[in-house]
């Protein structure tokens, strides 16, 4: 049979016990009908006198409730590294400022070391939107702290400690919700701390390169781009990109092959689906890319069926216009009686590639690939985003910040003038001549239709030929008269002599 000790020793002063035994349910009914004998000094044994080094209260240091002090406000951003305490002083408000590299866990850990350091002396009450911050400050005072493998972190928290177990004075935390409407004195003072430590906007930055290095570091546009869009110099531009490590990283692109392109907007799209394996289910990115503006559509689905090429050409559509052909490989999704029933009902021709042949596609596997090093370069600055926001900022990306390299207008107004630009009267075109890679002979004349990186396409007498740039070159002989036009000019010349 159990028995209670005759006698129970508690190494802590009176005053701590009596404050415990008035609080503490669980402690009361422990003690209930305990008839022994309670003290509060060691017995003389050599071990017990480490003890006597040893602090222990019973008394908790933070606070269940709110007390009497000042209502202290923090906030931390990750972006520009600042660390906000503010409170009120009577009617106005005062501000402390801090700093921490780091993310914004680290920079809001910061704020709330400063606040201890500074209400040391008195009670406060600690009003946070981090859970993170909440969860530490209330559990950091009764923990053992262990070495973690952040330095800057585990510094911070044994600042942190060191300051709570120092404290006299109670403490309350407050844990609330960012960016809410509802009234009252803690979410406006929330709100100025959230104010102080991310600005709305940043100011206008005069210096043009600075412009141009902020909005690369944001979007990662190409050195192209950066000099037309910031006017800087081809030496700026490709120092910009340069020093970005996330750029760096990255090899360039190889030199787009030849392949059948439209001669305007909207009249050939190529189409595929890659896969992006950290979006999870939502792994399956289908692409489309208009061959002659390389405008490009890109929307994130959990499968490769019919229904989900569906989906993506009906956003397509809605975004870029409707094509006259769609090219594809022959995929049981794009071959599916699903697929050519909706190409039929919107008009627009179906083209397959040749099976088992990639360089039929090799626009749009080019558009992959360029799709993937903008999320790459991108996915610092958008952790916790989904698929469809990471998708969206790399589509503006690609389609409004990029100019091409025979261009001066980003690609997406490319492709609405040449939309604008189709009932126009057609142009003179220039003559070139066609190396014949059987004969190695050079035929001609023919018209230049189109021409690009790598690409050529002319007219001849059998129809359209697309070809490689190294294969045409400027036809320089001079140009037979046509009769027609001679007999025209010397009909009309007795005309002006009688005038």
């Amino acid at each position: 049979m159990g028995a209670d000790p005759a006698k129970i020793i508690l190494p802590v002063p009176r005053e701590d016990f009596d404050w415990s035994f008035a609080n503490s349910v669980s402690l009361q009914s422990a003690l209930e009908n305990f008839s022994g004998q309670i003290t509060y000094h060691l017995p003389s044994h050599r071990l017990l006198h480490v003890v006597k080094s040893t602090q222990i209260s019973l008394r908790p240091k933070i606070s269940q409730e709110p007390v009497q002090g000042p209502t202290v406000f923090t906030d931390g951003s990750g972006k520009t590294g600042k660390a906000i305490v503010t409170w009120r002083d009577g009617s106005e408000w005062q501000v402390l400022e801090g700093h921490e590299d780091g993310s914004a866990q680290l920079v809001e850990l910061r704020a709330a070391v400063m606040v201890f350091e500074k209400f040391s002396q008195e009670p406060f009450n600690l009003v946070t939107d981090s859970a993170y911050v909440a969860d530490i400050a209330q559990r950091l005072g009764h923990s053992v702290l262990k070495e973690v493998s952040n330095p800057a972190l585990f510094q911070l928290l044994k600042t942190l400690w060191c300051a709570i177990q120092a404290r006299v004075h109670p403490f309350y935390v407050l844990h609330v919700r960012s960016h809410t409407n509802l009234p009252g004195f803690i979410v406006e003072g929330n709100a100025r701390a959230d104010k102080l430590a991310n600005p709305a906007w940043v100011a206008p930055q005069p210096d043009t390169l600075a412009q141009a290095k902020a909005s690369h570091g944001f979007f990662h546009q190409n050195a192209h781009t950066l000099q037309k869009q910031f006017q800087l110099t081809p030496t700026e531009a490709r120092d910009i990109v340069e020093s970005c490590d996330d750029c760096h990283a990255l090899a360039p692109p190889l030199p787009a092959g030849v392949n059948p392109r439209g001669l305007r907007a909207l009249e050939l799209w190529q189409t595929d689906v890659t896969q992006i394996a950290e979006f999870g289910r939502l792994k399956y990115v289908h692409v489309t890319v208009d061959t002659f503006s390389s405008a490009m559509w890109a929307s994130a689905h959990t499968g490769e069926k019919a229904r989900d090429v569906i989906a993506r050409w009906r956003q397509a559509f809605a975004v870029l216009g409707i094509p006259s052909a769609v090219k594809t490989d022959n995929g049981p999704a794009y071959a599916s009686q699903k697929v050519r029933q909706f190409l039929q009902l919107w008009g627009v021709s179906h083209k397959f590639g040749i099976p088992h042949s990639p360089t039929g596609q090799a626009i749009v596997e080019r558009a992959h690939g360029t799709l993937k090093r903008v999320l790459q370069k991108q996915k610092r600055g958008m952790q916790g985003e989904t698929p469809h926001s990471r998708l969206a900022k790399a589509l503006c990306t690609i389609n409004h910040l990029t100019v091409p390299q025979n261009s001066n207008n980003p690609v997406i107004s490319n492709h609405h003038l040449s939309l604008q630009a189709a009932d126009e009267a057609l142009q003179p075109r220039a003559k070139v001549q066609v190396r014949n890679l059987v004969t190695k002979q050079w035929e001609g004349p023919y018209d230049l239709i189109a021409s690009g990186r790598g690409y050529a396409c002319v007219s001849t007498d059998t129809g359209v030929r697309w070809v490689p740039s190294k294969c045409v070159r400027p036809d320089l002989r001079p140009q037979r008269q046509n009769p027609a036009d001679g007999q025209h000019g010397n009909r009309d010349q007795p005309e002006r002599h009688q005038a």
